[in-house]
């Protein structure tokens, strides 16, 4: 296996992919996450899931900055429409 790798973009989709499959509640859920992306350790894809939920929190607590997506090209009523359908979702988030 390749233990401490970096992961493909491909094996990146595979995990979130995996990930919808297989919930909390899945017997050897760590096992067949690794089967799934294939390359990759039982420990490789809990560290990797941990990092993950390390994001998320941090874009959760507002410490990561939405991207100026006007810059990135996105006409102006595309960012408008981003930026509200991400306000909304947080505010169902508050809820």
């Amino acid at each position: 296996m390749a233990s401490g790798s970096p992961w493909t973009p491909k094996q990146n989709k595979l995990f979130e992919n995996a990930l919808a499959i297989y919930d909390k509640d899945t017997p050897d859920r760590w096992q067949n996450l690794a089967r799934a992306v294939g390359g990759k350790t039982v420990e490789d894809v809990k560290r990797h899931y941990e990092m993950l939920v390390d994001d998320i929190r941090e874009i959760e607590a507002g410490h990561v900055p939405l991207p100026n997506y006007r810059k990135a090209g996105l006409p102006n009523k595309a960012h408008c429409c981003f930026i509200e359908e991400e306000q909304r979702l947080r505010g169902l988030k508050l809820q």
